[in-house]
């Protein structure tokens, strides 16, 4: 895809190169040299960035490569697109406005940009990423090509103008509208905060907080990380952190603490996973008054000892099942470490199901450390030492370098220890609770964890598509907008599901969009916009949940078609 404006062709010596195919001459640029040793020359690395203009040969026509290697380049003035589609789907976008307008969002960006534009476009962008589940700004045009939109007079800008949009967004604004976004929530009720932390490759070069790290899913390529502070009791995302992706989980808590703490979030808990766990981080939230829920793993050592203190007591009680997620539970008080000053209260769980798949797990890793054992028997190799938690390693040495491995042999004890742990989980809270309350409140974290899936695969953020750190700042508080909306249309259509009779398979985010968008305003001869047919009964439901009936479907057709029509003569009332 080419652009359809001129730019300077690069003055970069030694970098710009002409490749002339079929009378169409194009710009490449090498952007990178790679040495063969074995052949011991360079081999450049090269991409298109242009087409010559063919009236001046100092002038090129650019695509979306040249404004990722040339990012600062001056570009002409955007003249915007006057071509609409004749056809505009308003349903999933009448949602996201009326959304954005109870929340407050458009107003704390009003006050962050001071301009309709500036206001506009980050609004659209947002409903951009909701609705298409895309973040690539050059697809954009094409959602505003035929959607209303939140910019003055409803104008198309290209995709050139949101890349240069979204690297303007400061980090200044994204600390601006969180903390706007914290100051308008209500304080009095006690709230539990749930926090947690995710990871993304990247192969751009030029972003500071990329760094390597304990990638979730390793690629071999340096990680920045992200987390969220989810509101587990009001159901919503609070802030958010990137930091670089050298720093692991349990050490970035300290500096969440410090936020909710400058937020005003005073009788407030924390429910953390199981990598947040450390004597420091208790410690940390006991001193800034913060009570908490955190997830051990059951064959954590410290809590060995106490599950086997209770070990065939609560298993089989009826008194003791929880019901609802499958599995009994029983609390003990204890201190978690030593030197602890305060007793907490450890809750104790076990699930037959999770019993049965961790003892297969275990049983097909030693089956598989087996037999590999069996395959260096004899052989003149050294065994990984990690070989040596569930087998003894044998040797036989002929002199004093030579070694031969003869075989391994399983610890028995140390694997039936194991099995017999097997279901077995634990949850550590800072206030007294029941195991039932302790995991229902755990389970509140679910949100959260949605929250990921939805920052990946719903607003297209698996791939950030950046190439600065000005870039990621822009689309990470985008997004973080974008997500705040969706968690709200998820959460208004699951109280609405829970109220019907029936479960019907529209009511979840990705299908309601897919069901509104064809709520549609059609062009007629006239010129005018107006509503193609009425709103369908399926529709209706998606809509009721979020307070929207058919008049009010009506009432913002018309709004719309008075914006997209010049002639329509507009009376302040």
């Amino acid at each position: 895809m080419y652009y359809d404006f001129k730019v300077k062709i690069p003055d970069v010596k030694g970098k710009i190169y002409e490749k002339t195919i079929k009378d169409v001459v194009y710009i490449n640029y090498e952007y990178d040299r790679i040495y063969k040793p074995d052949k011991k020359y360079n081999i450049p690395k090269r991409t298109t960035i242009g087409k010559k203009c063919e009236d001046d040969p100092t002038m090129m026509y650019p695509n979306p490569s040249f404004l990722t290697y040339f990012p600062d380049a001056e570009l002409p003035a955007d003249l915007g697109r006057d071509e609409r589609s004749s056809c505009l789907r308003i349903g999933a976008w009448m949602v996201v406005e009326k959304l954005m307008t109870e929340s407050m969002v458009d107003k704390i960006i009003s006050g962050i940009y001071n301009d309709d534009r500036g206001t506009g476009l980050f609004l659209d962008l947002a409903s951009y990423y909701l609705v298409t589940e895309n973040n690539a700004g050059q697809y954009y045009p094409d959602y505003a090509y035929n959607h209303p939109l939140f910019t003055p007079d409803y104008r198309i800008y290209s995709d050139s103008t949101i890349s240069k949009f979204t690297n303007e967004i400061s980090l200044e604004d994204s600390i601006e509208f969180q903390n706007e976004w914290n100051a308008i929530k209500k304080k009095k009720d006690k709230i539990y905060i749930s926090y947690d932390s995710t990871n993304k490759n990247s192969q751009a070069g030029d972003i500071d907080i990329v760094e390597f790290g304990h990638a979730k899913e390793d690629k071999g390529l340096p990680i920045f990380n992200y987390s969220i502070a989810y509101d587990c009791m009001n159901r919503e995302p609070l802030f958010y952190e990137s930091y670089p992706g050298s720093i692991v989980d349990v050490s970035q808590l300290h500096f969440m603490i410090d936020k909710a703490v400058a937020y005003g979030y005073k009788d407030a808990g924390f429910i953390l996973d199981r990598g947040y766990f450390s004597r420091a981080n208790i410690r940390y939230m006991d001193k800034c008054g913060y009570d908490f829920v955190i997830m051990v793993k059951g064959m954590k050592s410290f809590v060995n000892s106490k599950i086997r203190e209770v070990m065939g007591t609560f298993e089989n009680k009826r008194k003791n099942t929880i019901g609802r997620y499958r599995v009994n539970g029983t609390t003990v008080k204890t201190t978690v470490f030593y030197s602890d000053e305060q007793e907490r209260y450890l809750h104790i769980y076990y699930s037959y199901n999770k019993a049965a798949s961790e003892r297969t797990e275990l049983e097909n890793n030693i089956r598989r450390i087996a037999a590999h054992l069996k395959k260096a028997e004899g052989q003149a190799v050294v065994i990984d030492k990690s070989y040596e938690k569930y087998f003894d390693l044998e040797y036989y040495h002929e002199g004093k370098d030579d070694q031969c491995f003869v075989c391994g042999i399983e610890k028995t004890s140390v694997i039936e220890r194991e099995l017999e742990l097997c279901g077995y989980f634990c949850i550590i809270t800072s206030a007294e609770m029941t195991a039932k309350e302790a995991l229902e409140l755990y389970k509140s974290r679910d949100a959260s964890e949605k929250l990921f899936k939805s920052d990946k695969s719903f607003l297209g953020n698996r791939s950030m598509r950046i190439y600065s750190s000005e870039s990621l700042e822009g689309k990470m508080l985008v997004a973080f907008v974008a997500l705040i909306i969706r968690n709200r249309m998820h959460t208004k259509l699951k109280d609405e599901e829970e109220s019907m009779v029936e479960q019907p398979n529209y009511m979840n985010v990705p299908a309601a969009i897919r069901e509104l968008e064809k709520i549609e305003m059609i062009r007629q001869a006239d010129g005018i916009y107006r509503l193609d047919h009425a709103v369908t009964a399926t529709q209706k439901t998606i809509l009721k949940a979020f307070g929207i009936d058919a008049n009010y479907v009506k009432r913002k057709a018309r709004e719309i078609s008075d914006q997209l029509n010049p002639k329509t003569l507009k009376v302040k009332i």
